[in-house]
């Protein structure tokens, strides 16, 4: 199943996709969450009863899958030649930064170059969907503990990440990435190391890595994650992204305005995305 949430009408939603349109299931659940706790079995048979109301895919704007997750954790350094690229050595742990919720959009929103910098850099990324938590996780047990996969247009703000050993900031500007275009559960997508990250600029592919080089598998993030931090239904962790970056190419390409990114995981989706400018001024701001 594809798992989608959005905005109609200016009221958030979620469903399963069928076809070109989407089988509205908020009446049931209040969202993806909530319908992640209940089980993917659950949730196949409220799709296929009688009477449910339908939106064209048209009519939507979409949502990161889960807009709302408790926790985004993102894994540097992840591909063995991601590792090479940048002249580093291979790590003996994973190494773990957050992202928050408001540094993502949906698919088909405007990503924002920062106003702040000239290095805003793509980065595509396989997630992994928690949908049954829980701590001290085995790596033997950790699919089972997977919901689903999504695509992930990472993306960095090189300048700011390197201002410290901590690249927290350089990693959660606004609207600087991206997440979707849905989420696609466990069951269609089998052992999730036989995937590949491909990211194209332009419609020039960038990045192409298979996920099968990832330094540490998804089972042993789980494990390593869940050793330290309670792992809750629609958790987010996105794995790590493939060699290809701007930042090591001979000369850096770093993402601007008008430039179009898509992250494509076959058996997954295309997550789609225009790169605008951070506006000049926006709702929130500090007036003097």
């Amino acid at each position: 199943m594809k798992l989608i949430s959005f905005l109609h009408a200016g009221r958030p939603g979620w469903g399963v996709l069928r076809g070109t349109e989407v089988v509205v299931l908020t009446p049931v659940w209040p969202d993806v969450i909530a319908a992640l706790a209940a089980g993917p079995e659950q949730i196949a048979q409220a799709a296929q009863a009688p009477g449910r109301s339908c939106i064209a895919l048209a009519h939507l704007q979409w949502l990161p899958p889960v807009p709302a997750p408790r926790k985004i954790l993102c894994v540097g350094l992840n591909y063995g030649r991601h590792v090479q690229e940048a002249g580093r050595e291979l790590p003996a742990h994973p190494s773990l930064f957050p992202r928050f919720a408001d540094s993502v959009v949906g698919h088909r929103e405007a990503v924002w170059k920062p106003r702040a910098s000239d290095k805003f850099d793509y980065e595509g990324e396989l997630v992994v969907v928690i949908g049954r938590g829980g701590r001290h996780i085995a790596a033997a047990d950790a699919l089972s503990h997977v919901a689903g996969y999504t695509c992930m247009a990472e993306n960095s703000v090189r300048d700011f990440q390197k201002h410290n050993a901590q690249v927290t900031p350089g990693k959660n500007f606004e609207r600087s990435g991206a997440i979707g275009p849905w989420l696609v559960t466990a069951d269609e997508i089998g052992d999730p190391a036989r995937l590949q990250v491909i990211s194209r600029l332009n419609g020039e592919v960038m990045q192409h890595g298979d996920v099968s080089d990832l330094i540490f598998p998804i089972p042993e993030l789980i494990a390593y994650i869940s050793a330290f931090t309670p792992l809750s239904t629609g958790d987010l962790i996105a794995t790590g992204t493939p060699e290809g970056v701007g930042a090591s190419r001979k000369p850096p390409r770093f993402l601007a305005a008008g430039d179009r990114l898509e992250v494509e995981i076959p058996g997954i989706g295309i997550l789609s995305n225009i790169v605008a400018d951070e506006p000049a001024a926006q709702p929130g701001d500090a007036h003097g």
